[in-house]
């Protein structure tokens, strides 16, 4: 890591507001405070970020020349996503090639009569779904599912994906009220660089391996005490994951029992990829998807060639996730490697080779990897954007009424935290205003 600028190192011992964490949201609320007819008028911030990385859960590693997404790898709602118009404008490259989830790899396991029948039962869970839902009906999303339908496992296998946890997990109301134009794009150098590209923008006040231990709110300036030493400011903008907030593994004192019940109520699921190299990839078609089994939902879906690369991703959710990654990295490429070599023949244990692998359940700073509200408790991401006495906001994917669980849900939130910030008591004499245009990309 390269050397603090000299204003922060150390620390300032005052800012008039500190965000925590340099994530999407994070990287969001410090470009929306950063504003310059507010520098002007006094207002000093600064970005705390635990990692010796910013990103968080948006994270491109490099391998063998290509960019590997780790965390969120596709542009969601890509049009009416607020970061796709910025993807070319960072010079990166806006890949609109569809996504192949609604396919089948080979007709693997599945005829094309099965792929039809599979989506009907689907499409018939939704619509249940959206009917309770519209009775106001808050219960576990399988309970909406056809008892009889042999479709269930393979639905909670893609649970896994979609939520980071089975349908028993996931609140019925929630999900329905998820929003997907059915329209998702990527970023051919990786959704982690267009987020790193962006955050630039705040590098004069991101402090990195600096992790917030304590807040400390009983006075009249709150106090953070950090792995690099203690600071006050007038507004704390806390953007790490609920898991770390719900844990106290970052600590509000004194606590806030209505905060800390609701980020319970809306816990991190897991979901864990595999980047594998494979040789004689011109056996698969390029940008497709191949699910192995049906009867179970322990099973992992594996994007074959994506952007035509030679390798596969594989990609592991909710409790088979978070067993392979207690057993460590190996654990997830013997597991993907087994499933291929089940479906596809011997020959594949010797054509896989493993290049990355990610681990946001074990990791000390995610704790899993994105949010999804437990039945009865779709009304606690509302209550995340509740602030503490108009002093400590909170913003991230879990807050996001709509595009929760995404990086632009997360960036959206930022910036409804930072313009709610401005307007807060503890600035008032600062005379700010939030909704001035000066020309700035993030007014």
């Amino acid at each position: 890591m390269t050397d603090l600028p000299k204003a922060l190192n150390p620390l300032p011992s005052q800012v008039d507001v500190v965000v925590i964490g340099a994530g999407a949201a994070g990287i969001a609320a410090a470009r929306r405070l950063m504003r310059p007819h507010l520098s002007h008028n006094g207002l000093s911030i600064l970005v705390l970020e635990a990692r010796d990385r910013i990103g968080g859960r948006a994270w491109t590693l490099r391998a063998d020349g290509e960019g590997l997404d780790m965390g969120c790898g596709w542009l969601h709602s890509a049009d009416d996503n607020v970061l796709a118009g910025r993807v070319e404008a960072e010079g990166l490259t806006l890949d609109q090639t569809p996504p192949p989830w609604r396919t089948q790899a080979f007709d693997h396991e599945m005829t094309r009569a099965d792929q039809v029948e599979f989506g009907e039962a689907f499409a018939a869970f939704d619509q249940r779904l959206t009917e309770a839902a519209a009775r106001g009906e808050d219960r576990p999303a399988s309970d909406f599912f056809d008892p009889d339908s042999r479709w269930n496992a393979r639905m909670d296998a893609i649970s896994g994906a979609l939520n980071g946890a089975r349908f028993a997990e996931v609140s019925s109301l929630d999900y329905d009220a998820y929003g997907d134009t059915g329209v998702n794009w990527r970023v051919r150098e990786g959704y982690g660089r267009l987020i790193a590209r962006l955050g630039e923008a705040a590098a004069s006040v991101t402090v990195k391996d600096c992790a917030v231990r304590r807040i400390d709110r009983s006075g009249p300036l709150l106090r953070l005490e950090t792995s690099r030493g203690e600071l006050t400011a007038r507004i704390v903008i806390l953007t790490v994951p609920n898991s770390l907030i719900a844990s106290e593994t970052v600590r509000i004192d004194p606590p806030v029992p209505a905060l800390l019940e609701a980020t319970a109520g809306v816990p991190l699921g897991l979901a864990s990829k595999v980047h594998m190299t494979v040789r004689g990839a011109g056996d698969f078609q390029p940008d497709t998807q191949l699910w192995t089994r049906t009867d179970t939902a322990e099973t992992g879906g594996y994007h074959l060639r994506p952007f035509g690369r030679p390798m596969i991703e594989a990609y592991f959710g909710a409790a088979l996730a978070w067993g392979l990654e207690a057993q460590g990295p190996a654990a997830l490429f013997d597991f993907a490697q087994s499933e291929l070599v089940a479906a596809l023949g011997s020959d594949m244990r010797r054509r896989l080779e493993a290049v990355a692998v990610s681990g946001w359940g074990v990791d000390p700073w995610s704790r899993g990897a994105y949010s999804h509200a437990l039945p009865g408790h779709a009304a606690d991401r509302a209550k995340l954007r509740t602030s503490v006495e108009d002093r400590i906001f909170l913003a991230g994917e879990a807050t996001a009424p709509v595009y929760y669980g995404t990086a632009h849900g997360a960036w959206m939130e930022g910036r409804r935290a930072a313009d709610a910030a401005l307007i807060a008591p503890a600035l008032k004499d600062l005379g700010l205003d939030p909704r001035r245009n000066d020309g700035d990309s993030e007014a």
